[in-house]
């Protein structure tokens, strides 16, 4: 049984270490780098890890900036899960320096645990989540198979269920004919209008798709000059529902939108989806409960979140199916201030959004210590998962 005494001395590990914990969240946040590419936040992070008695190896699952680090053997393995990819031109305006953060914070203190019951500890190192899905391609390789459940806290709202949707990118470009726009028009076929016809076909389909379905898009090719009749045009799509199912289906009625725009041109199709997708999030509402109490006897109210309220997606989404899971959300600036915006960046970076987040890394501990302790806690997590799948 976790006592009050252990559950106090992890939260003042995280307290003792808040010099070294400020430093780590200020590089990341000041020396952003893109997904694949966070070779700094990764050093950085491994530095620490191996520093307070991880064993870490680094370039996990093929990927340079992917890591791990473990802390003790054996069974109850409870995981946490670090991003630090930042945003082109905009930083760290999804806070994934703060996530990374009160990841290896969450770890350290739940160590007492593990020299207690047992077990253990392990910090995934999970890069590119804003544009690879870097923990689609971990599961892929079945990184995440021991764990008994994963935890990952994101700067936002204020809930502890995240509701993700499953999401595929949607890469597709038109091939037409180039000629004089005023000249000799019939003599072209125009790639720009085929992509055109192709977005007020969807804008007609979102009409018919369920309300927690999403598709949008940009241009990214367009034409050369006004006067000759775009030969080539492109664009990029994301294409998201709310359960991995539905996706299939709507992945269909999007592609018979752009099918029916090369016919009505003459324009040549091609499109290319990824090759890897962010899964729905399959929520645990038993370990979500476990997190809330903690977080209550913290002194922090959170709700558990209501089951609906769909939004955007995440890898986390990929490593639920797998494992019991959940991404808890704590607030760090108004509402008003916008998750991917530049004024979400500099909150970020501030020293009272790393108080909250810490918060949120105590509770985490504490959550891991509750399923290392408590076999019937273990148990219960396990069972509504199952259930769940």
């Amino acid at each position: 049984m976790v006592t009050d005494k252990l559950k106090g001395a992890i939260a003042k590990e995280i307290d003792g270490r808040y010099k070294q914990l400020s430093k780590l969240s200020r590089n990341i946040h000041d020396n952003p780098e893109t997904g694949m590419k966070e070779r700094r936040a990764a050093a950085w992070l491994t530095a620490f890890l191996k520093e307070h008695g991880f064993t870490v190896t680094k370039g996990i699952a093929g990927m340079p900036t992917a890591f791990h680090g473990i802390y003790g053997t054996g069974k109850p393995a409870v995981g946490f899960l670090a991003e630090y990819d930042a945003l082109p031109k905009i930083g760290h305006a999804c806070g994934h320096n703060l996530i990374a953060t009160s990841a290896v914070a969450a770890a350290i203190a739940a160590k007492k645990a593990v020299d207690k019951f047992g077990g253990s500890i392990v910090v995934y190192g999970t890069p590119a989540e804003e544009t690879d899905a870097g923990k689609a391609i971990m599961a892929k390789k079945g990184v995440f198979k021991e764990l008994d459940a994963a935890m990952i806290t994101h700067p936002g709202a204020n809930r502890v269920l995240f509701h993700a949707l499953a999401c595929q990118t949607l890469e597709v470009e038109f091939l037409g004919k180039a000629a004089h726009a005023a000249a000799s028009p019939e003599a072209g076929v125009n790639a720009l209008e085929a992509m055109i016809l192709s977005f007020n076909a969807i804008n007609s389909l979102r009409q018919h798709i369920r309300d927690t379905a999403r598709v949008h898009g940009i241009i990214t090719d367009g034409g050369e000059a006004p006067n000759v009749v775009p030969a080539h045009s492109a664009a990029t799509f994301l294409v998201r529902a709310g359960d991995d199912k539905y996706l299939d289906v709507l992945k269909d009625k999007v592609i018979n939108c752009f099918a029916g725009a090369a016919a009505a041109t003459g324009a040549e199709l091609k499109y290319r989806w990824a090759d890897v997708r962010y899964a729905a999030m399959l929520n645990n509402v038993t370990l979500a409960r476990l997190f809330r109490k903690n977080m209550q006897a913290l002194g922090h109210s959170i709700p558990l979140g209501r089951s609906g309220g769909f939004g955007g997606s995440s890898d986390v989404g990929n490593v639920s199916q797998l494992v019991p899971t959940i991404q808890p959300m704590v607030p760090i600036a108004s509402k008003k201030v916008l998750i991917h915006s530049p004024e979400f960046a500099k909150a970020t970076g501030k020293e009272k959004s790393l108080l909250v987040m810490l918060y949120a890394a105590k509770a985490m501990a504490m959550t891991a210590a509750d399923l290392i302790a408590s076999p019937e806690a273990l148990a219960a997590v396990r069972a509504e998962f199952r259930k769940n799948k």
